[in-house]
């Protein structure tokens, strides 16, 4: 009997543990257990795509899990933008974007989300340049080729772009207006679908950043006719400067967001992975092969500048579309 009761007793020890550790085991246990998926809201291709590559090839070594690049392009960024707004505060589910789809789209869409109040941000990882860019057989040997064109015949160049209001088109009205041209923009999901419809003969012209040129350069395949920027990406390229087209045009900011509410400790444990990555001399040595630099940028930080671009962007877009 009394060894009875005594097993009785055990198997009640027993089941409350387990009842005890399913019930606080989501509160012990340690950020991340599985995968961490990284949206890309743009196409394949395209410099995200290939910075991303980078990040992901280097980032799980610190934060000892998979990290998987997913390519969600579409309404110039929001399907996949929204699709992070909309997930489960994690820290399993990231967006890899940039200044113009994350601050600038709200002042010309009805967004789905709130930018500012959707998201955390958790690093930048750089900033880059764009250049505008040509085929190698395309008539236009110089930058002020293209301009002549452009004001010979209004309207009939075309340029491929990343999509309205995005990280080419914004740099391309800029120019636009301050060299009193006009191109035909041609939106297209992603840098990389633009740089495709560039070297198939679909678009006259288009811009690219530093990581997606490198190939083309050495091929032959493309001519760079002019960079943002005050100093010279290309020893015999222009700068945007020296060409007529001056101030704080064509530079994109690539940063991970997360989604608001997402848990101190995954916000924690990522900025800590993010900035030993910063660190790490083969991630340097991956982006400097592909062009690009390192410039990070703690999350908070960037939130401070995110704040400022908001402001800024409202008034470019005031400025654009009154003189339209």
């Amino acid at each position: 009997m009394m060894k009875t009761a005594f097993k009785a007793t055990l198997t009640a020890f027993a089941l409350a543990a387990t009842a005890l550790a399913a019930a606080t085991g989501s509160a012990v246990a340690e950020y991340p257990e599985k995968p961490v998926t990284m949206v890309i809201p743009l196409g394949a291709g395209g410099s995200h795509d290939l910075n991303a590559r980078v990040i992901t090839s280097i980032l799980p070594t610190y934060l000892n899990q998979p990290v998987i690049v997913q390519l969600t392009p579409g309404a110039g960024g929001q399907k996949g933008t929204q699709e992070v707004a909309r997930a489960k505060a994690d820290g399993y589910k990231l967006l890899f974007t940039h200044n113009y789809i994350d601050m600038l789209q709200q002042y010309v869409e009805n967004l789905p989300y709130d930018p500012m109040a959707d998201f955390v941000p958790i690093a930048r990882v750089n900033f880059a340049p764009t250049s505008v860019i040509v085929r190698a057989d395309s008539p236009y040997e110089t930058f002020e080729d293209l301009v002549a064109d452009a004001k010979a015949h209004p309207g009939d160049v075309q340029m491929a772009h990343s999509g309205n209001w995005g990280a080419f088109f914004v740099p391309a009205a800029q120019m636009m207006q301050k060299l009193n041209i006009s191109l035909n923009l041609v939106p297209y999901q992603g840098g990389g679908p633009a740089l495709q419809a560039l070297l198939s003969g679909d678009a006259d012209v288009t811009m690219a950043f530093p990581s997606a040129l490198g190939e083309m350069l050495r091929a032959g395949e493309i001519r760079v006719l002019a960079t943002a920027g005050e100093e010279r990406i290309y020893d015999d390229v222009p700068t945007f400067s020296e060409v007529g087209v001056d101030g704080d045009i064509g530079f994109m900011h690539r940063f991970v967001l997360a989604p608001a509410g997402t848990p101190q400790e995954a916000i924690d444990t990522l900025s800590e992975a993010f900035s030993k990555m910063f660190e790490d001399p083969t991630f340097a040595k991956l982006m400097a092969r592909l062009g690009e630099s390192v410039d990070p940028m703690s999350g908070p930080d960037y939130q401070a500048l995110r704040e400022g671009q908001a402001t800024a962007y409202q008034e470019l877009v005031s400025d654009l579309t009154a003189s339209q």
